[in-house]
């Protein structure tokens, strides 16, 4: 475990690098010569420039993409899916990827063209990829000694509560050694990472609302700061604003969840379908449409209002 290869299991996912991992980006066709290129003769859509074609984010490290897929398979176990001998070496590959190159800085959850940072939620997601792995033994059955598992959770756990925390604003912040802010902090009560009514909980999320809510909605973080390596300025992320909903109703703030939750769903179009962004002052949606991201962060708003034991309640019980 944790980096140590074995004969039985998977080679493709030990002791490899993060730079490395970047090398097995393949696209939705099978093209694995996947570069970005600028087309400057084209003006793009309401001159929106520059035209892109391709993704350099095949270029970058996303330390928290390996806890949403463990996650993933720790809610297929949850919910009675089959167990499956493969699928279990494969996590026990992902999670050794996350032992060994969890203390790297990556690009994050937001693809930040700017410097890769140790971003706090990127340590979130780490931490959730060792807490359910050691679960799948402890709780389904897996095959494994889940000791250094164990150890690794709490050493990531300490990290983050020190390192990923302003004691002085009572807010976790965007990354180690920021002030900043950042929406996806609010899923650290939604994968029960600390409680929602934990001080440091309660204090990042009333941060976040007195500095990221704009008109109503959530940015997922200042863009002023240059922290993507983009010009200032975006519409307000949906995704976020629904993990605040999610919030607020774990805090049995169930009015101003229902209000807010309500107030996303009036930004729907006329079938229904929401962006990935909003622009409160010209009233119009931004970004990639219809955004499967903000669906799901919808589904799972309108079950943790209407059910009162939704995925947030659910996944925080782990």
């Amino acid at each position: 475990m944790c980096g140590v290869a074995d004969a039985d299991r998977p080679a493709l996912f030990i002791a490899l690098e993060p730079r490395q991992l970047e090398l097995r980006q393949v696209a939705l066709a099978g093209e694995r010569d996947l570069p970005e290129l600028e087309l400057p003769w084209l003006e793009g859509y309401e001159k929106s420039r520059p035209v892109r074609v391709g993704n350099a984010a095949h270029e970058q490290f996303q330390l928290d993409v390996y806890g949403e897929v463990i996650d993933s398979m720790h809610v297929a176990r949850k919910v009675g899916l089959e167990a499956n001998d493969e699928a279990w070496r494969l996590q026990e590959g992902l999670v050794d990827v996350v032992c060994s190159s969890w203390t790297h800085p990556d690009d994050g959850i937001w693809e930040v063209r700017g410097d890769r940072e140790h971003f706090t939620h990127s340590k979130l997601m780490a931490w959730v990829a060792v807490d359910r792995s050691i679960k799948a033994v402890e709780r389904f059955g897996a095959p494994g000694e889940v000791a250094p598992w164990k150890e690794l959770r709490e050493t990531i756990r300490a990290e983050i509560c020190s390192r990923g925390f302003d004691a002085k604003r009572n807010t976790f912040v965007q990354y180690y050694g920021s002030s900043d802010l950042d929406a996806s902090l609010l899923l650290m009560p939604l994968v029960g990472f600390l409680p929602p009514d934990d001080p440091r909980m309660v204090g990042t999320v009333e941060t976040i609302q007195r500095e990221l809510m704009h008109d109503g909605l959530l940015m997922r973080y200042s863009s002023e700061r240059g922290v993507d390596g983009l010009p200032a300025g975006e519409g307000a992320f949906l995704a976020c604003t629904f993990w605040l909903v999610d919030n607020l109703a774990l805090a049995h703030r169930l009015d101003e969840a229902n209000e807010l939750f309500e107030r996303l769903l009036a930004l729907r179009n006329d079938v229904g379908l929401l962006a990935e962004q909003y622009d409160p002052i010209a009233k119009r949606q931004l970004g990639n449409f219809p955004q499967a991201f903000t669906h799901v962060a919808l589904v799972n708003s309108a079950h943790n209002l209407s059910l009162g034991d939704g995925p947030a309640k659910d996944r925080a019980k782990h």
